[in-house]
Parts: C-alpha cells; structure tokens; sequence
C-alpha cells in the first residue's frame, strides 16, 4: 500500500484537545483520510485511542509527540496497545519541538537519535512513524530511522527540496495553513495573528529563510509576501490550489490547518474537498 493509498492524498491538521468524535466522524465522512493531533498528544495517546474507537476508516497521526514531554517506553506501549485494536490506522509523528518552549532542548539529534533506539525496544516499527524535520540534519535522520517527514509551516519548494533528499520511497507529508476568505485584507489579519507566535521562535524563521524569505520578512509580524507565502487564503479554489503545490512537488499527502473566520472549521473542509470533484 503507498502512502497515498493509506493516508489519503488530504487530511486535516487539529489541535490534539479540538477535535471531539463527532467532528473526527463528520472529518471521515467528508472523505479526509487522517487526523493529525497537533500540539503535544501524551504519551498514553488516550485521544488517539477515541477517535480511533468513533471512526471507521480514518488514520490518526500524532503531529507531533514532543520527545521531551512523553517518554519514549510509555509511547512504545500505547503503540501496542492500540495498534491491536486498529492496525494500520495509527501513525507516530514525532519531534523535538522548539527551543523557546522547550528549555531542555539540547542536542535535538542525539536525544531523538536515543528517543527512537527506545521506541525500537518497544516494537514501534519504522512504518509507523515519521519525524518533523525542518532542518537537513534531521531530514537525514528521518530518512534513517523513520518512514519520512511531516514539516509544519512549510512550502512547495522545501517540499521539492526534501523529495529530491529523500528520494522516491519515503513519506513526505506536510501541513499547510489555510483561511476561506477571499478578502486579502481580512485574511491576512487572520494569518498574520495566527504567525505571530511561530515567528518568535528560531527554528521556524531559520526555516522560512532557508525557503527564500529574508530578515525583513520575518520581522514585525511578516510581510505580505511571508503571509501570503506560508498561509493560503481566498477561495476554496486558491486553497485546493495550494495543496497541489505540495503535491506536485513531490508530497505524498497534505494535511491543511483550517483558521475558521467564523468559528467552524466544517464549512472550509467541506469547500475545500468539494474542489477534488
């Protein structure tokens, strides 16, 4: 089975804590094919296990499980535990988070390079589980001791970068904000809020300048140019536009963050999926 095939070519980025079983169901039934949890799902990936128990058919990825917050035996059993349950239908993505948030964040390689030995003991195969590498270090890392990637904030052109790393085989799959809002003012007021915190952390603008943006585009919040680069908005036509960019060049699934500019992310996924025909 390819990535495609098991993953579905879209899913749906979500905070671990915003996601209930009624909307997973309505995200499986509007065709999505996995849920990532973003944010830093325990350990335990009790929120994993329920939505996996209220679905049928969607595949749910931690995106991700920070190495420094969920130890690495605890992860490896869950694993099991609900892999028994539903085969298939659980991937680990897994990271070293960042700098600003983590304080204990030191040596990123080596910790995650001990992370995954632990999660060999404990029978977490390479299949299921994918790193969050920004960087070409930690790419190479992924390539090594993972299935592939799962970057956040990124766009086609890092996608292009990392398939031409990586070659034909492994899982690129990356997250793309996006915003239903054919007012250019408007959604950028809603990315730009959304950019903010990212933009104060090292790792993100290291890698948004490593994609051809400059110190002025990252400064005082993002210019336009950054916005609208990081960020898809407009019509559900731009935004499914967007996700083919990653597709094109070279991902084998993308998964969008939905900015509701009213509150429900539903009507987005829904127009978004309906572009698919």
């Amino acid at each position: 089975m390819s990535w495609t095939e098991r993953l579905g070519t879209i899913g749906v980025w979500r905070g671990v804590g915003d996601v209930d079983a009624a909307l997973a169901q309505t995200i499986e039934a509007l065709g999505y094919g996995t849920l990532w949890q973003g944010g830093s799902p325990g350990a335990d990936l009790r929120a994993a296990e329920d939505i996996l128990d209220a679905t049928s058919t969607l595949v749910v990825a931690t995106g991700i499980v920070n190495i420094w917050k969920a130890d690495a035996a605890e992860l490896a059993r869950s694993y099991r535990r609900i892999v028994a349950k539903h085969p298939g239908r659980l991937v680990l993505g897994i990271g070293s988070g960042h700098r600003e948030a983590t304080p204990e964040r030191v040596r990123p390689l080596a910790a995650m390079a001990q992370y995954l030995d632990v999660l060999d003991e404990g029978g977490v195969p390479l299949d299921d589980r994918v790193l969050s590498a920004l960087g070409p270090k930690m790419l190479a890392l992924a390539a090594d001791r993972s299935s592939g990637t799962h970057p956040y904030l990124t766009v086609p052109g890092q996608t292009r970068a990392m398939r031409a790393a990586l070659g034909t085989g492994p899982l690129i799959a990356p997250e793309q904000t996006v915003v239903l809002d054919e007012d250019p003012a408007t959604a950028r007021e809603t990315a730009r809020a959304f950019l903010g915190r990212y933009l104060r952390m090292s790792n993100y603008t290291t890698s948004m300048k490593r994609s051809g943006f400059t110190d002025a585009d990252v400064a005082d919040g993002g210019s336009d140019r950054l916005i609208d680069g990081i960020v898809a908005h407009g019509s559900a036509q731009s935004l499914s536009a967007a996700v083919h960019a990653h597709l094109d060049a070279g991902a084998d699934h993308v998964c969008i963050q939905v900015l509701p500019v009213a509150g429900d992310i539903v009507p987005t996924l829904r127009a978004v999926m309906a572009q698919r025909g």
